[in-house]
């Protein structure tokens, strides 16, 4: 079975995403800082694996799921996929991505799922936004912007760096979420649009360098989650955005195909369905 480490996965995309991925039937760690809240979402992901029809019994097995240009691998070495892939397993590492003992946490156990490899798939999720509400740069602490440096450029480049060896053997890929922040001038935004603008960069060289793992940064868009109403409260058009849930199955297209290493935007990876 492949195995995905996703961080922030308690809430928002990162949920939504452990979600898809489990229904594929990927071995799931998942990181949280609010160790209640991932423990409740993994009690979710686990009741949804009991109830599921396709769930294996013990001694059972099935062919992987597509891996992005791998291919998936029957029995005898056939390019096959099941239409229902039996469910994943899933553990939950909580702590702060920011520390490195807790990366280190999240590797090893990607390593116990996957039998020693390393994991197929990295998500930097977890994100800061280094003030909430957000503010002007004229008023943003110095704490804050480091904040939201350390949370998301320095853990993903640290996270990315200490997985690197099992997903060069994997060929596997690591898929950054950034935002439209990072490559536009909003006001208030600043700080964070600067921490992602730097991910994105750093994404372009780790491209350039590992061409044997496919890089994604990928921006979700405005979606209807906790993170962006504390970042905008006064929103108005916040209930129109769209839910996590509507854009992770775009976001995951990525995995269907040899989609190569580079940037993306959600709203030009879904369909009709997930566009809606």
């Amino acid at each position: 079975m492949p195995v995905a480490i996703i961080t922030g996965a308690s809430r928002g995309l990162g949920r939504a995403l452990a979600e898809e991925l489990a229904g594929r039937g990927w071995d799931l760690v998942l990181d949280g800082r609010d160790a209640d809240r991932l423990r409740a979402s993994v009690r979710d992901l686990e009741r949804d694996r009991t109830d599921d029809p396709t769930t294996l019994k013990s001694g059972e097995s099935h062919n992987a799921p597509y891996i992005g240009d791998k291919g998936a691998r029957g029995p005898q070495g056939g390019s096959t996929a099941p239409d229902r892939p039996a469910r994943g397993r899933v553990r939950a590492v909580a702590g702060d991505v920011t520390r490195p003992e807790h990366r280190a946490e999240l590797v090893a156990a990607a390593r116990e799922l996957g039998g020693g490899a390393g994991p197929d798939l990295l998500v930097n999720n977890a994100s800061s936004l280094g003030a909430e509400p957000l503010v002007s740069l004229a008023e943003l602490a110095e704490d804050g912007l480091r904040e939201a440096l350390e949370t998301n450029v320095m853990a993903p480049f640290a996270l990315v760096r200490a997985a690197l060896p099992g997903l060069r053997a994997a060929g596997g890929a690591v898929l950054n979420v950034s935002s439209d922040a990072a490559v536009a001038a909003y006001p208030t935004w600043g700080g964070y649009g600067a921490s992602k603008a730097a991910l994105d960069h750093l994404s372009a060289v780790l491209a350039e360098e590992e061409p044997a793992v496919r890089v994604w940064w990928v921006d979700p868009g405005d979606l209807r989650t906790e993170l962006y109403a504390a970042a905008v409260p006064d929103d108005p058009d916040f209930a129109e955005r769209l839910l996590p849930e509507q854009v992770a199955p775009a976001v995951l297209r990525l995995l269907d195909g040899p989609a190569g290493s580079g940037r993306y935007v959600a709203a030009e990876l879904a369909g009709p369905k997930e566009a809606r």
